[in-house]
């Protein structure tokens, strides 16, 4: 006899069914990204920012993440134009070209380590990469790319942001 989980029809709708694998897969792969040894919420740089160089960066976090999603709906589609676009957003609103005044970087600078800027900005290059393979149908490329935004992403908050993200604390 199958288990009734097969039988249940709750994720014949698309919707459901795409909730269903974006669920799976951020877990799964935040789960396998997590950090080998504990992150500190004392490393979290949002806390030490002036208010509206945190606000930039949390709103560049909420637009990542709206993306990210719709990307991973595209994913299991095999929507290509709808990933090229979205991971090209993700690379365009890349917030220490876009609209940090000097005073805005010299006090996100004075608080996040090098390491921080540098990952940022291997972040925004793997969206462009993610953008172009999706350009050129490279399925395969994508999904690839794809897993390594997700594990730049848990990555960087388990170590900056583990106020925010208490799961990486354990």
């Amino acid at each position: 006899m199958e288990p009734r989980h097969w039988r249940d029809n709750s994720l014949q709708s698309p919707k459901r069914r795409s909730n269903a694998v974006l669920a799976l897969a951020l877990v799964g792969g935040l789960a396998a990204m997590a950090p080998t040894s504990p992150a500190h919420a004392d490393d979290a740089i949002g806390p030490l920012l002036p208010p509206n160089v945190r606000a930039m960066l949390l709103e560049e976090m909420a637009a990542v993440l709206g993306a990210t999603q719709m990307i991973l709906d595209a994913l299991v589609r095999g929507e290509d134009a709808v990933v090229a676009e979205k991971a090209q957003a993700i690379h365009d609103s890349f917030i220490l070209e876009q609209q940090m005044t000097d005073a805005d970087m010299q006090a996100l600078l004075a608080v996040a380590p090098a390491e921080f800027v540098e990952l940022d900005r291997a972040f925004h290059e793997l969206a462009a990469s993610l953008a172009e393979a999706a350009r050129a149908g490279e399925q395969a490329r994508q999904r690839e790319l794809f897993g390594e935004v997700v594990e730049a992403c848990a990555g960087c908050h388990a170590r900056y942001a583990a106020n925010l993200f208490p799961g990486f604390t354990r």
